[in-house]
Order: C-alpha cells, then sequence, then structure tokens
C-alpha cells in the first residue's frame, strides 16, 4: 500500500470513529431526557417513525460512506461526511427512544414498513389500503443500485451517489413531515422537523450539483 493510501485509510477510520462516538453520545443524552411518562405504545406514529426512520438512515450512511471514502469531487465528499455525521447522530437517538419505550430498533422481519402513515402520505407503494404499510420505502435503493454504487469511481461515483441520495432524501421527508405533524411526543415531533428542514436543504443542493454536472435527477414513483 502505497504512503498516500495508507495515510487515506487512517483518516477514512479516525472520521468513522468520530461518527460512531458521536452517535452513540447522542443516544445517551436521548436516554438521559426522554420521560417514561410520555411513552408510546407499539403501532403509534412515534415508534413506527424511529424504526423506519433508522432503517432509511441507515442505508442513507452506507451510501454517503461510499462517497466520503471515494468520491472525486471536494465537494460531493464534504456533503457525503455531512449526511453521514448527522443521520448516525439521529440514528442514536432514534435508537434511545425506543430502547427507553422497550421497542425493537427495527421493525419486526418480514412486516411491512410504514403502517403508521396512510396510504396517500407515500404514494401509494406496496399494498395500497390505508394502514397497509410497503415492502420497500419510497427513496430506499435497491441492492442492485447499491452494488452499482459501489462498482463506480470518480465522476461516475459522484453523479450516481448524488441522484441515489436526492431520491432518498424526497422518500424520507413524507415521512418526517408526517411525524412533526402527528407524534405524540414533543422530542419525536421536533427531531422530525430537524429531518425535514435540513433533507429539504440538501436535496435544493444536489439538485444544484447534479445540475452544474450535467446530469438528471432519478425519477421519483
Amino acid at each position: 500500500m502505497s504512503r498516500a493510501r495508507g495515510r487515506a485509510a487512517v483518516y477514512s477510520i479516525a472520521a468513522l470513529a468520530v461518527l460512531l462516538v458521536g452517535a452513540a453520545v447522542g443516544m445517551l443524552v436521548t436516554l438521559s431526557v426522554v420521560r417514561p411518562e410520555s411513552t408510546p405504545g407499539a403501532g403509534s406514529v412515534d415508534v413506527g417513525f424511529a424504526q423506519d426512520m433508522r432503517v432509511h438512515h441507515l442505508q442513507a450512511i452506507t451510501m454517503a460512506g461510499q462517497a466520503r471514502d471515494r468520491g472525486a469531487d471536494r465537494k460531493v465528499r464534504a456533503l457525503a461526511f455531512d449526511i453521514e455525521s448527522t443521520q448516525l447522530d439521529q440514528s442514536g437517538r432514534l435508537a434511545g427512544w425506543l430502547a427507553v419505550w422497550d421497542q425493537p430498533e427495527l421493525p419486526p422481519p418480514g412486516e411491512p414498513h410504514m403502517r403508521w402513515m396512510p396510504a396517500e402520505g407515500h404514494g401509494g407503494h406496496g399494498a395500497g389500503a390505508a394502514g397497509a404499510g410497503v415492502t420497500r420505502m419510497p427513496g430506499m435503493a435497491t441492492s442492485e443500485e447499491l452494488a452499482k454504487l459501489r462498482s463506480l469511481s470518480g465522476a461516475d461515483l459522484d453523479v450516481y451517489f448524488l441522484q441515489l441520495m436526492l431520491r432518498h432524501h424526497q422518500g424520507g421527508l413524507d415521512m418526517a413531515t408526517f411525524a412533526a405533524a402527528n407524534a405524540q411526543t414533543e422530542h419525536v415531533r421536533v427531531l422530525a422537523e430537524k429531518i425535514a428542514a435540513g433533507q429539504d436543504a440538501e436535496t435544493r443542493l444536489m439538485r444544484s450539483m447534479l445540475a452544474e454536472r450535467g446530469a438528471e435527477p432519478l425519477p421519483f414513483p
């Protein structure tokens, strides 16, 4: 391994360690402020949002890590790092709430996502009846798309990352907006509002970055 690659690997590992520590701190802070008297139950907007947004965030973190480590453009790498660090912290908070509420950190295997939202709130993806949920949340990349992202490098990786993450944010916005208006507990509503505001701003930024590179957004079903 060359000296430059060795330094890059060390920096990458150090950055990931910082992010993981930040996520752990976020979870501990959450555990200290969530009050048991405001405990939402299974099937609530609060629990459903926390579980599903964690799933959504974990995929975004995976994609952002690819661009942070291997992107060609400094601006793309910086955006990827911001997304990764922000969503790791938020994932820690969501996990902390679920632990306090005595709920699993992820939805039960095989059960539909987004049953806590009406069907029109997620565009009718999957089963269409209100409360029936979806098999794959809007904006989520497929396994084939993730494999393609891993196979790319340079400017091609930058563009495809922006396309996937833009679509990913579009899907997450609906969930965050609904939870901000309908969650039972104030701390869930506040975080959902922050997620919606942050992803809206990043969506506009990614559209402009794609335009600068002569690329179009992916279709959003």
